[in-house]
């Protein structure tokens, strides 16, 4: 028994008059002083609370009961103890603390106001087709894990955020088979399902699929590695695939120590920079407020919420092919600038275009820098949160030409290049008379890079039999309004993402209309003497034919239709109680599964397969308080039958307080059983069929 393995705790709420404090019994490998711990956490935030002494009685290995006697009549929270021992065991001890930058502040800041919505949660994703090593491939991101500190860094709380490095966090790993889930859901669960920053291990790595042997007809293996933006970003995701395939390579055990540079150096090195030259250049840079309309319809003061729009955040996205691709490059490439560049010439027509004046006007954006531009030796070598959304201002003159636009496009850009290490923070603070009365700018336009491919790599495994395609990186909700996110796939065409908040309408397709067709365009039509109001003067004849809705561009060379997807937000009208599985007899009676935030769906779906018991399987809407629980549990409740609530750790406290409002009305309190999100589904179903035929 691994002695940081899943404990199981089952809650026994005893005999009537259920007033007395519950019995726990522990099974799996515990640890006295997590226990003690536990306990006193309890104990100091009930300073006012009665005290209690506690007795621990083993039965064998693996199994424990925790008997509790209380100094005076008073309830004890056994839910919340249930989540701290089910909590996995905290990292190794600390070994350093890293200042962090003002940018991974303001990033940590914007999560901790948005909890529960994935800000900030990026991921990159990726087919591996042959056969996979479970064991190695564990093995080799341990190893990085142990490599990198970045890997083993989490934010500490204080007066002054810090990040602390441990000398040892496990390394994530989860597997899945096919049949658990497609990959668009377990894409979006596994985002919902977020990363917080403040717990060792900012990265988490989900397979679907994948043997050691495979057949003719198998699927390929999908991987999934999620990363929190305050601590990693897409370049170190990238960087630190290729390590991965070093480590893979090697037997699952990456050669050499520590990485250096690491965000210890870096935090020196930024400690030691002087932000006056920085400050003077954003203070001459940046111009009075600029244009910083939507190119979507607006809400006027009547109508507060236009017609077509939702609540949630959506995504929207646009391909195109590999000539059309190639053809902008080197048009891009022809007046000097860059296929991101030319991104960002086409959505500073836009929001010019959204302005409706016929004068020269600045229009304001944000667009992200590597933060790799820097003058710091390795920094290209250095996983971190560098990756830096900066304010972007461009005079766009109607009269000027497309090449002139791209021109100055470029030089800020290049005079930016020096200063990619101030925060957007700071540049507000020291422009406020300046910046928008919000303090922010409303869209951001991202080109996703990274270091070189990995060819010698690709081919080394190529030789084991596998072969992986290039990483696709599926995006991250922002601080942002708006946010155009570039990449290349794995056939050379580009993919534009626009994702967009509850305040966007629906109808964003037409702006990614928009987008598409001048990416095309402009490569045919936009010579050196072709002005800005010719181009969109051919944007308002092609409005005509475009369908607002589902266009991607024009002509035959228009790409795939975009895929989209949104986030939807709750849906006020959903059950409050999710059959998973019907009982297969009357009478049977039902194991009720509580929600945890972070656990997604999908694993409730996988136990419920997995459930060989008579009982029902049942699921709380995750939107539900303990009591709304215990409301929708009463129509069971009062209809006989026994009754078992189960979950993964973070459902405890919940849980226990149904139990408790169930003896309240003169129901029997049904038995907990809650263990640790590692645990398989297969290993809770069998738990909870213990439980159930011990409560029948």
């Amino acid at each position: 028994m691994s002695p940081d393995g899943p404990i199981t705790v089952v809650v026994d709420p005893g005999e009537p008059p259920y007033d007395a404090p519950p019995f726990l019994e522990l099974r799996g490998p515990l640890d006295t002083r997590r226990l003690e711990s536990a306990l006193d956490r309890i104990a100091a935030g009930r300073p006012d609370g009665p005290a209690w002494q506690h007795r621990l009685r083993p039965h064998g290995p693996g199994l424990h009961t925790l008997a509790l006697t209380m100094s005076a009549p008073g309830e004890f929270p056994a839910g919340l103890l249930a989540d701290l021992l089910t909590d996995p065991p905290p990292a190794g001890r600390s070994v350093c603390a890293v200042p962090p930058s003002p940018l991974q502040h303001e990033l940590l800041a914007d999560a901790d106001a948005h909890p529960g919505t994935g800000r900030h949660v990026e991921q990159l994703g990726w087919l591996w087709h042959g056969p996979l090593d479970p064991e190695r491939f564990t093995a080799a991101w341990q190893s990085l894990f142990d490599r990198e500190s970045v890997l083993r860094s989490a934010f500490a709380d204080g007066p002054e955020p810090r990040i602390v490095v441990h000398d040892r966090v496990k390394a994530e790993v989860v597997r899945l088979p096919h049949s658990a889930a497609d990959w668009a859901a377990l894409v979006e669960y596994d985002r919902c399902r977020g990363l917080d920053p403040r717990r060792p291990g900012p990265l988490r790595v989900t397979v679907l699929g994948g043997d050691p042997v495979v057949s003719a007809t198998a699927q390929p293996t999908r991987v999934l590695l999620t990363y929190h933006h305050a601590l990693l970003d897409g370049w170190s995701a990238r960087l630190l695939l290729r390590e991965f395939y070093r480590a893979y390579l090697a037997g699952g055990c990456l050669p050499g120590g520590e990485r250096r540079p690491d965000m210890a150096d870096y935090a020196r090195w930024l400690a030691d920079q002087d932000t006056g030259p920085a400050r003077t250049f954003w203070t001459d840079a940046t111009p009075p407020p600029g244009v910083t309309h939507s190119p979507l319809p607006v809400a006027t003061a009547s109508d507060p919420v236009p017609a077509g729009t939702r609540t949630g955040t959506g995504r929207t996205r646009l391909r195109l092919t590999a000539v059309q691709t190639a053809r902008l490059g080197a048009w891009a490439a022809g007046w000097g600038s860059t296929e991101s560049g030319a991104l960002q010439a086409v959505w500073a027509l836009l929001l010019y275009r959204a302005a409706g004046t016929a004068d020269a006007e600045p229009v304001r954006f944000s667009v992200t820098v590597s933060g790799r531009g820097i003058l710091f030796d390795g920094v290209e070598r250095l996983p971190g949160a560098l990756r830096n959304p900066l304010p972007m201002s461009v005079v766009v003159d109607p009269r000027g030409s497309v090449p002139e636009l791209l021109g100055l496009l470029r030089d800020r850009a290049l005079d930016m290049a020096a200063y990619e290490w101030v925060s957007a923070g700071q540049i507000r603070t020291w422009t406020e008379d300046r910046a928008e009365p919000s303090g922010a700018v409303g869209s951001l336009v991202a080109f996703e890079g990274g270091p070189g491919g990995p060819d010698d790599l690709v081919r080394e495994l190529a030789a084991q039999g596998v072969r992986v395609d290039p990483p696709e990186t599926l995006g991250a909700p922002t601080a942002f309004p708006l946010t155009l996110v570039a990449h290349h796939d794995g056939d050379g065409g580009l993919v534009v993402t626009v994702s967009h908040d509850h305040t966007r309408p629906a109808g964003i397709g037409g702006v990614l209309a928009h987008v598409a067709f001048l990416l095309d365009e402009l490569p045919r039509v936009a010579g050196e003497s072709t002005t800005i109001s010719e181009v969109l003067a051919r944007l308002v004849d092609a409005d005509a034919e475009t369908n607002a809705d589902t266009s991607t561009g024009t002509g035959t060379e228009a790409g795939t239709p975009p895929t989209t997807s949104a986030d939807q937000p709750a849906d006020a009208d959903a059950p409050a109680l999710i059959t998973l599985r019907p009982a297969r007899n009357p009478g049977a009676g039902t194991v009720c599964l509580v929600p945890s935030h972070g656990t997604p769906r999908f694993c409730y779906e996988l136990l419920a397969r997995s459930y060989q018991g008579p009982e029902a399987l049942v699921l709380l809407g995750a939107a539900l308080d303990d009591g709304a629980g215990y409301e929708a549990l009463r129509p069971l409740i009062e209809a006989g039958g026994h009754l078992v609530l189960g979950g993964f750790s973070g459902c405890g406290v919940a849980a226990y307080r149904i139990t408790r409002l169930i003896a309240a009305s003169g129901g029997r309190p049904p038995l907990i059983v809650l263990t640790g999100a590692a645990t398989s589904a297969g290993d809770l179903a069998r738990l909870l069929e213990s439980a159930a035929e011990r409560a029948g």
